[in-house]
């Protein structure tokens, strides 16, 4: 009897443990005593122990941060790292959001497929496995992560207090294989402003949710005494939104007149898909007379550098291998009259180095006054196409899907990031929609037993 057999004959069961886990509200609270991530985590790691031990696995909970089902015999150790928690449900569901309901062939509910529904697949591939008998040379965990939606801490906690895998994958991205992902950074840019403007005072500038989200908004307040003055810059605000097409209008406000400017959000990652609400407003804001001042200088300087670019050319930082190219994004801004701070999601792709960039972008910021602060970076991760474990999970794919496994090659970050000599596998397959953090996210079971199929070769491949 082969593996996709066993896996057909549970496939009740693999839907009931789905459905047990997504009924779980798993999202990041408040921490108690050996729960670092809050009641609900911690509800759904009890969860998923107890049903790795009702199929007969060994299992250790290490200190709540994360818990593992453990196979086989071994000096190495096969992984395979999913995540328990999710992020909040949000508006607009059909259905319950944790009420796991069955509906033409597909589980409704927060974390269905991410990351709930593929690491309990990778779990009964592993049961396929053992029930087969097929021998292994190495052990395998299945291992229970609860903090990937917020920053991934509890993985640096693992790694401290038990073992890495010698190599393995991760069920929470896309198929084929992602076998690059690019470098990421975020971080601010500041700077003080000490010489002031008198005609026109920017009084504020406040604009996007987050670095890494290309921003749909952005406002400013200016502070104009002449009534003409408002007047010019009202008619250059239409000669500016008749020429660029740019959505920007102006609204007064007793002595203030707030322009407002509305783009498209995007994933920072595809700064390219979304319009930056930001810059459309420098890029205006460059052509009006704000006399000789720092606030004028930090805009112009952007305007001029940046612009609605996504790639980093003009500012001079601009690098492109076969896995892609550098991308730019401005996703906030929070500026007064004393100083200007923007924050920045910049990713490089994956053969160069940190250097590279950040040497010739700081050279450039320091000599107009600016500074770096709060830098967040995660270095690329590559797998060369002819390392094993990319070929090894090439041949499954390919077998399993009679389909070409394409290498992918990602501007987002995966778990991956955070585990040694892991890649992202699954469990979306091509042409399917992305539905992970959206309303009435869910998977199809008739992918949910794909993905067992597809992980339980995976595993045994890496693991005989």
């Amino acid at each position: 009897m082969d593996l996709n057999s066993y896996i057909d004959d549970m496939r009740d069961d693999i839907i009931k443990s789905v459905q047990e886990l997504v009924r779980i509200k798993s999202v990041q609270d408040e921490p108690r005593p050996g729960m670092p991530y809050g009641e609900g985590v911690a509800k759904a790691l009890d969860k998923a122990l107890e049903i790795a031990q009702s199929l007969g696995f060994k299992t250790k909970n290490v200190d709540g941060y994360v818990g593992y089902a453990e196979y086989g015999e071994g000096e190495e150790m096969i992984g395979v790292l999913g995540h328990l928690d999710v992020v909040p449900e949000g508006d607009g569901w059909t259905y319950h959001p944790y009420g796991a309901e069955i509906h033409q062939g597909k589980i409704y509910g927060r974390g269905t497929v991410d990351d709930k529904g593929p690491i309990i697949a990778a779990l009964y591939g592993l049961k396929a496995i053992k029930d087969a008998g097929l021998k292994l040379s190495k052990r395998v965990r299945i291992l229970f992560g609860t903090n990937e939606e917020n920053g991934s801490h509890e993985i640096p906690y693992y790694l401290k207090h038990d073992e890495a895998p010698t190599m393995g994958f991760t069920p929470d991205a896309q198929y084929p294989i992602i076998y690059a992902e690019k470098g990421i950074t975020m971080f601010d840019v500041v700077k003080e402003f000490n010489k002031k403007p008198s005609n026109i005072v920017i009084e504020y500038i406040k604009g996007g949710e987050r670095p890494n989200v290309v921003p749909g908004y952005c406002e400013a307040g200016l502070k104009v005494k002449e009534a003409d003055k408002k007047k010019e810059i009202q008619d250059k605000l239409e000669a500016f939104v008749k020429e660029t097409g740019y959505n920007l209008k102006a609204e007064e406000k007793g002595e203030m007149l707030v322009i407002k400017s509305v783009g498209v959000s995007a994933h920072g990652s595809l700064p390219h898909l979304g319009k930056n609400a930001i810059m459309q407003l420098f890029l205006f804001l460059d052509r009006i007379d704000l006399e000789d001042s720092d606030v004028r200088d930090f805009i112009r300087f952007f305007a001029t550098n940046v612009g609605m670019e996504t790639d980093g050319k003009t500012f001079g930082i601009y690098l492109k291998d076969e896995t892609g190219e550098l991308t730019f994004n401005v996703g906030t801004i929070q500026l007064d009259e004393s100083k200007g701070v923007l924050g920045l999601n910049i990713r490089y792709p994956v053969k160069y180095k940190y250097e590279d960039w950040i040497n010739i972008f700081e050279e450039k910021i320091k000599s107009n006054g600016m500074r770096i602060e709060d830098m967040l970076h995660q270095p690329p991760l590559y797998f060369p196409p002819d390392h094993p474990l990319i070929k090894t999970l090439s041949k499954v794919y390919e077998e399993q899907t009679g389909q070409k496994a394409e290498l992918l090659a990602i501007g987002g970050g995966t778990y991956a990031k955070e585990m040694p000599n892991t890649v992202a596998f699954g469990p979306v397959f091509p042409d399917k929609p992305e539905l992970a953090h959206q309303a009435d996210e869910y998977i199809e079971i008739e992918d949910l037993i794909l993905n067992a199929k597809i992980y339980a070769h995976a595993i045994y491949e890496l693991a005989k």
